[in-house]
């Protein structure tokens, strides 16, 4: 019997059904019929970044978690609903609490089709902040166990003056025209800059979750996220590094992150601190 097949022969059938692997998936990513092993017994799931999706963020890790015996599943996110092709490739436009319902939504299909009791998480920019929402407002935080956070933002970004800039403008009466304009386009956008009121609420009583070990990754070269201690998570649940401490000589900045080998290292050794290994420059 066929995966399609199966989806339509019953209720009872179709909930156990192991559907197709979506267009775009990166190498190794949703294979809907991996079970964890003990070795790994939580799926990784993969959440890309702002205008990216998973075909172009995960190309280069995916694979790797996978051949280290990982089930890995991703997602494009964020796309409003009738969006065409090519445009539906850009993803994580849409305000980060309706993504965060979609996220959660795919977490819980990883978990009925895997039988996990928990997912690990790896976001990068984007993907690193608005999962956090639905750990920590959705329901998450009884199913995650480790995030890994790539060029995280916990405290936003003040990349070229914005915050203050916007907040002028709003001052001015121009907040509607503002809102009117990104809102349409890329209503996450906002939601990113320092000080706004989605990281006013996902900071209130502490960024960090109870009971969800986080590991965060920046680098002192990070042109989006300004200044790159955003990334830092101040609670006793979390470990930050920075690229540059580990390997002085390392270069990558904000996109250059997701597919650098030692970032890869990190990510592994997060996942498994059990089995990790010595960083290598």
């Amino acid at each position: 019997m066929t995966a399609l097949t199966a989806l339509v022969v019953g209720a009872g059938a179709a909930s156990a059904a192991v559907p197709p692997t979506e267009p775009g998936s990166p190498p190794g990513a949703n294979d809907w019929a991996c079970k964890p092993s003990k070795a790994h017994p939580e799926p990784v799931v993969l959440a890309h970044g702002a205008s990216a999706n998973m075909t172009l963020n995960w190309f280069a890790l995916s694979p790797k978690l996978k051949a280290q015996g990982h089930c890995v599943f991703a997602l494009t996110y964020g796309v409003p609903a009738g969006t065409p092709f090519p445009i539906n490739q850009i993803g994580g436009r849409l305000p980060m609490e309706q993504s965060a319902k979609e996220f959660g939504a795919f977490v819980d299909r990883v978990l009925q089709h895997t039988g996990a009791r928990k997912v690990n998480i790896v976001g990068h920019s984007e993907g690193s902040l608005m999962p956090n929402y639905y750990v920590k407002f959705l329901g998450g935080k009884d199913k995650v166990n480790r995030y890994v956070a790539l060029t995280p933002l916990w405290d936003g970004s003040q990349l070229l003056a914005l915050p203050k800039l916007l907040e002028f403008a709003r001052k001015l009466g121009l907040g509607p025209v503002i809102d009117g304009i990104m809102g349409p386009v890329f209503p996450s956008a906002l939601q990113f800059l320092h000080g706004s009121e989605f990281l006013r609420k996902l900071n209130q009583d502490g960024v960090a979750v109870p009971g969800v070990t986080y590991t965060n990754v920046m680098t002192r070269y990070d042109e989006a996220v300004v200044p790159y201690t955003s990334g830092y998570m101040h609670a006793s649940n979390a470990t930050n590094y920075v690229l540059q401490d580990l390997c002085k000589f390392n270069i990558s900045e904000h996109v250059l992150v997701a597919v650098d080998p030692l970032v890869h290292q990190l990510v592994a050794n997060s996942l498994d601190p059990a089995n990790a290994k010595p960083i290598r420059c």
